[in-house]
């Protein structure tokens, strides 16, 4: 279940990054800059989040039964070997849902800065 929620917070800043990045969209990035800026903060708790994970996954790790050479089964083997790729799966998860963030964080405060600038530069167009 957490990774599902993991999941669906890294999609949900993957389209936030993308639509404040695409060309075009002037008329609607001043609602989407506000909308992120709300959602940033909320959004904070992924980092603490994808550490519980990832200690987690550690955690699991730790304690796998080892399954090396020929004291296993075939089946046990398997079972072994689909844990590790899930593990794989899940760290990707978390790094993708941290880049993400940090990705949102970053872009929106560009985006905050060049409106700041677009202003003062219009204002000192109008005073001169």
């Amino acid at each position: 279940m957490e990774w599902v929620v993991l999941g669906y917070a890294a999609a949900a800043e993957a389209i936030m990054v993308l639509l404040l990045t695409i060309p075009g969209l002037d008329a609607l990035r001043k609602g989407l800059v506000a909308v992120t800026k709300n959602l940033l903060k909320p959004f904070l708790s992924v980092v603490p989040f994808c550490l519980f994970l990832l200690m987690d996954i550690y955690w699991k790790y730790e304690t796998r039964p080892s399954c090396e050479g020929d004291s296993c089964t075939p089946t046990e083997h398997l079972r072994h070997q689909k844990s590790i790729m899930k593990s794989q799966r899940n760290a990707l998860l978390i790094a993708s849902a941290l880049l993400f963030y940090w990705l949102l964080y970053s872009v929106t405060n560009l985006v905050v800065k060049i409106d700041h600038l677009n202003q003062r530069l219009e204002r000192l167009k109008r005073t001169e």
